[in-house]
């Protein structure tokens, strides 16, 4: 199995300072359902992983939730691809529970439910918690640029603009433009 854990907001669809709330809000990225289908095409699980504090603060329900996933799912497979699952931490950090990411719950639902270690896995985001989470697991880091890609980029050059563990070294993380890059890039490697 290969597997590629991928972040939600900011990395498949465009993220939003008041929380994508509803289907119509989630507004894929270009590119980003082209690049899971095609990874999915060459053999890849493709797994999400987003915290949705909206939950919690109310800003959106259960339903909301289930619909704007499945309309992300329903695109990827009108595309011709598949993503696997997609796990959410429902809660604000003041819970501190063990799914938010930087922490590594969500990673470890995913690793039990498929019954394998994402150490050596791509774990592909836009914020540091996302690297973080991918770290702690020995994942390959994977930053896309969009979203908060470019704030995240500045806290990785300036270690006093980290918040949390583990510490990252920008050297090893992966950039990428977008999904869309990622995909070539790992598409043309494994060729």
């Amino acid at each position: 199995m290969k597997l590629i854990i991928l972040d939600r907001d900011g990395v498949i669809n465009h993220d939003r300072d008041d929380y994508v709330k509803s289907a119509d809000e989630c507004v894929p990225i270009e590119g980003s359902i082209d690049a899971i289908a095609r990874l999915h095409q060459a053999g890849f699980t493709i797994v999400v992983a987003t915290n949705q504090s909206g939950l919690a603060r109310e800003k959106f329900d259960l339903d909301d939730l289930e619909a704007m996933h499945e309309k992300i799912t329903g695109l990827v497979e009108e595309a011709g691809g598949e993503i696997s699952a997609i796990f959410y931490c429902p809660h604000v950090p003041e819970d501190n529970c063990k799914c938010r990411k930087p922490k590594t719950g969500l990673v470890d639902a995913i690793e039990a439910e498929f019954n394998i270690s994402a150490e050596g896995f791509y774990f592909v985001g836009d914020s540091l918690r996302d690297l973080q989470a991918g770290a702690q697991k020995s994942c390959k880091l994977g930053l896309v640029r969009t979203g908060n890609g470019l704030k995240t980029l500045s806290q990785l050059s300036n270690p006093e603009l980290q918040t949390n563990n583990p510490m990252l070294d920008i050297r090893e993380i992966f950039v990428f433009e977008n999904l869309k890059h990622f995909a070539d890039v790992i598409l043309s490697v494994n060729d």
